[in-house]
């Protein structure tokens, strides 16, 4: 009886690997469970696992950082991610097949994560924003995405894009109704911005240093808006809610501590900017994809922004290390 029972138990364990086996790509990694080693940094810095979320995202640093909300209300920042391949080059994307990664701030919401992506996960960006139509530009399928390979998308490596899509579940599960991703050519300092005093870009990224100082001054949660063909930020989210993207944009009055910030980070570009030298300037880019033309190992590597260790087809190349963050979905129980 015993040898029967034991023999029972055994075949009812390995049907259910079987049938777990079966369903681990259906369960998982879309719906696999927060890892223990990033929910201890998460309850030590005072943040709840369903607290809100908030991305920024840096082209020329190629880092992603996710940051939650604490138990003040403010935003903090939680992890930082080496972003795997990015394709094009500094400033925002214009049109459909120009293989830019968009820049500027967008909204994600549940519906645009996608569990079934090719490239293991995805989060749809939501280009083109109001902003982005506003101004003609046209796009779509812009994503943060896994497998490390860019024509257009931020893409990260699978264990990166399966902690970042398990970040977002939570938020949303904890009631988040929507998240934002901040996209920036650089992060916003004074250097940074007097080195590209030269670009055709400059006016559109001091636009968006003025949602980046509203962040960083108060680590709340800009609210913005599209008027008059551009950005504002730092509105009520009624204003906000009642602008239209070609209409008149309010007065808008400025905190204070985001005055100082923006007075100081001013006289600071001043400072350096008078002390470069030509060749100090940022070199742009010439690199130009033509949507249509064949294109040559050679031009793809030029616009692709990769890590190191990844061949031309997002594929880890053997015997290189990988990028200490996230895990497989398997350290949830290791850990």
């Amino acid at each position: 009886m015993i040898v029967r029972r034991l023999l029972t138990a055994a075949a009812l364990t390995a049907g259910l690997f079987a049938v777990t086996s079966c369903k681990y790509d259906d369960l998982l990694p879309s719906q696999a469970p927060m890892s223990a080693a990033l929910a201890k940094t998460i309850a030590a810095k005072n943040m709840g696992q369903n607290a809100p979320i908030l991305v920024r995202l840096f082209k020329e640093e190629s880092d992603l950082e996710v940051w939650k909300q604490t138990t003040d209300g403010t935003y903090e920042l939680l992890k930082t991610y080496d972003i795997c391949a990015w394709s094009g080059k500094l400033g925002p994307k214009k049109a459909e097949g120009d293989r830019q990664a968009p820049e500027g701030f967008y909204t994600v919401t549940p519906a645009q994560l996608n569990p079934n992506s090719n490239y293991h996960l995805a989060v749809n960006m939501g280009y083109p924003n109001a902003y982005d139509r506003a101004n003609g530009r046209t796009g779509s399928h812009l994503m943060v995405h896994g497998s490390c390979n860019s024509s257009g998308c931020y893409a990260m490596d699978d264990a990166q894009i399966q902690e970042i899509y398990t970040l977002a579940r939570y938020a949303f599960q904890g009631g988040q109704r929507a998240f934002q991703i901040q996209a920036y050519p650089f992060r916003m300092t004074p250097k940074n911005m007097a080195r590209h005093r030269k670009s055709e870009h400059y006016a559109f990224w001091k636009m968006l240093k003025t949602g980046s100082d509203y962040f960083e001054a108060t680590h709340k949660l800009p609210n913005v808006g599209v008027c008059e063909k551009r950005y504002i930020f730092d509105q009520t989210a009624e204003t906000v809610a009642g602008l239209t993207p070609n209409g008149p944009c309010p007065e808008i009055p400025v905190a204070q501590t985001v005055a100082a910030k923006q007075a100081a980070d001013e006289a600071e570009e001043l400072k350096i900017a008078s002390s470069l030298s030509p060749s100090d300037f940022a070199q742009t880019s010439t690199f130009t994809y033509r949507t249509g033309q064949p294109i040559t190992a050679e031009a793809y590597a030029a616009e692709q922004h990769r890590r190191e260790g990844y061949d031309r087809t997002g594929q880890r190349i053997p015997g290189t290390p990988r990028a200490p963050a996230g895990g497989s979905v398997f350290s949830t129980f290791l850990d």
